[in-house]
């Protein structure tokens, strides 16, 4: 496995010809300090905000998503996966709002983009810690494409934005990726590897050196999964914010929105290993989730 050897690229302004070449060939683009020190500790902030009100109100599903929990590394509840992030935040609605990032819609080409806030997931918030209780560590091999299948769609292009909060080197596991898979045949986006199952290292795997405010994005047929950090506690956290920027007709999720199959799934699978922390209470989440809307800001 190697280290990315790209350019080191900075989003300034625009997006530049340069960037559109070297995304249009790798399918991945990073660049370096996104977010200042200042953004990145406010950002911080936000996402510990969320969490707590999201802990407090027992609210267990975001617009049919349901949230991922574990432990945090001193043991307390930690909620591991949160869509739909920006809804409960001013501040982070506003950083979609930022100009550079609605210009990464010109690495779709041809296609009109946008930034899928109340669509798919939403804004996701991902954070990976290694502890005993953790329910997420890692993610397996997979492209992001075939969900649009799963509802009732065709494969559109999209990007998926990651805003990392966390130093990430190399060797604290993190981002993968498979160069250039991106403009692969339909046979090898459905059936190159088995989704999510496969953790195995790809001897082509490109990984990355990547510090807090770091901005990366991947087109969303590209192969990619997030390697689990060798170390546990503290040195292993990694917090990572997903944006969507999306195509096609415009498909809002609301609170009445079913649960897509693939995270029925997700959630048998947690079931299966370890189940849902005590703290984690499942009565009256949904009920809680309209107080959550109505006091959060």
């Amino acid at each position: 496995m190697k280290t990315n050897n790209q350019p080191v690229f900075r989003l300034d302004g625009a997006v530049s010809d340069a960037h559109l070449a070297y995304f249009r060939e790798h399918g991945i683009i990073q660049f370096k300090n996104f977010l200042d020190k200042e953004t990145l500790a406010l950002t911080i902030r936000e996402v510990e905000h969320v969490q707590e009100l999201l802990l407090r109100n027992n609210v267990q599903k975001i617009n049919g998503i349901p949230l991922k929990f574990g432990t945090d590394a001193d043991g307390s509840p930690l909620i591991q996966r949160i869509a739909f992030a920006s809804h409960y935040s001013n501040v982070l609605r506003s950083l979609l709002k930022d100009e550079r990032l609605q210009s990464l819609t010109q690495l779709l080409g041809n296609y009109e983009g946008r930034i899928g806030e109340n669509e798919k997931d939403g804004l996701v918030i991902n954070h990976y810690v290694n502890t005993e209780a953790s329910q997420f560590r890692q993610l397996g091999w997979h492209t992001d494409s075939p969900r649009d299948l799963f509802l009732g769609s065709r494969i559109l292009p999209m990007l998926n934005v990651g805003i990392h909060l966390d130093d990430c080197p190399l060797e604290n596991g993190g981002l993968r990726v498979l160069p250039g898979t991106h403009r692969q045949g339909i046979l090898k986006l459905l059936f190159r590897k088995k989704y999510f199952i496969d953790n195995n290292p790809d001897k082509r795997e490109v990984g990355f050196d990547i510090e807090a405010g770091d901005l990366t994005i991947h087109d969303g047929r590209l192969w990619h999964r997030v390697q689990q950090s060798p170390w546990t506690g503290e040195k292993s956290r990694r917090r990572v914010m997903y944006i969507p920027i999306i195509t096609g007709a415009y498909a809002p999720k609301h609170a009445q929105s079913p649960t897509p199959f693939y995270h029925k799934l997700a959630q048998a699978k947690q079931y299966l290993y370890g189940g849902k922390p005590q703290w984690a209470t499942v009565k009256g989440a949904e009920k809680n989730l309209a107080k959550v809307n109505s006091s959060s800001i």
